[in-house]
């Protein structure tokens, strides 16, 4: 009769083939828009669910199959939620027809002076001790698309400086209440107003933290410092997570990491043939634990 697994795979088709080459490619989209290492395992549990499925229903296996495929429904519907900003950016390049952009994950991070991240932490630090809040974003790669903003905000197109940081972030300006956008060495506008998140935050933080979790869900590439009105905390918010509280010591050995040079960020999904090295030594892995013939080199009796 012979090993139920041998006679999976010699009953393979080309079309089965062509369906797992699509269901990879598909998978390997996902990992390149969620990018996260600590989210992988939820998107390896989800593949694992549905392999099982698959194999299941091949060996006939007609309850497990029943059960997998209920575990495999309410899976998706749960990282449909999880990962809803994300899934959006996958909506959303594929409705613009950026097709490759969806195969290539380039987390390479422009460099940013010194003398602007110092100019930066400086104007943060003041505004904290005298608890004047602000927000500011930060671009990290490409530039932000304003439709991305609630509204745009006043264009400036300004050199970063402390004092004008400070002077915008003062009460009594028009702009106070809104983030400023710095690209590179340059403050590109003031009185952006931010998407809120719509992630359940706690009640000590206010709209300014809400809206730093809000732009960089949606936006994958910046930054945004939040200075705290009623505590003079400062935080720093990515992809939807703020890290707080913060230093300003802390908070320019954290930019300065981020912006260097030589800290290009480590990318979750890798590339399309060191997956498919990884997928080979795998299967390699798995035919020695089972004791597996190589069927290549076996002659039939």
């Amino acid at each position: 009769m012979g090993n139920p697994l041998e006679r999976l795979l010699t009953n393979v088709s080309w079309t089965q083939l062509l369906d797992v080459g699509l269901v990879l490619a598909l998978t390997y989209m996902v990992l390149v828009i969620i990018g996260e290492r600590r989210t992988l395992w939820v998107v390896r549990g989800f593949i694992v669910l549905m392999l099982a499925t698959a194999v299941s229903n091949t060996l006939k296996l007609a309850l497990l199959n029943f059960v997998l495929e209920k575990l495999v429904v309410g899976s998706a519907v749960a990282m449909a939620v999880i990962f809803q900003s994300e899934f959006r950016r996958f909506l959303e390049q594929l409705g613009r027809g950026e097709f490759m952009q969806l195969f290539h994950a380039d987390r390479r991070t422009t460099a940013q002076p010194d003398s602007v991240i110092d100019e930066i932490v400086d104007a943060v630090k003041e505004l904290s001790q005298n608890r004047i809040g602000a927000l500011i974003v930060m671009e990290t790669s490409s530039p932000i698309d304003e439709r991305d903003f609630s509204v745009a905000g006043v264009k400036l197109d300004a050199e970063v400086s402390k004092e004008l940081l400070q002077t915008i972030f003062q009460t009594t300006t028009l702009l106070h209440d809104g983030a400023v956008l710095i690209g590179g060495s340059r403050i590109m506008a003031a009185g952006v107003i931010l998407p809120l998140s719509e992630r359940t935050a706690s009640r000590q933080l206010g709209t300014r933290h809400r809206a730093a979790m809000g732009i960089t869900e949606r936006v994958e590439n910046c930054l945004c410092i939040v200075v705290s009105e009623e505590t003079g905390s400062i935080s720093l918010a990515e992809k939807g997570t703020l890290n707080r509280p913060l230093t300003s010591s802390k908070l320019k050995e954290l930019l300065e990491a981020r912006f260097s040079p030589s800290s290009d960020e480590r990318v979750v999904a890798p590339n399309l043939r060191s997956l498919g090295r990884k997928i080979g030594s795998r299967a390699q892995l798995v035919s020695r634990l089972l004791r597996l013939p190589s069927w290549a080199c076996r002659e039939k009796k």
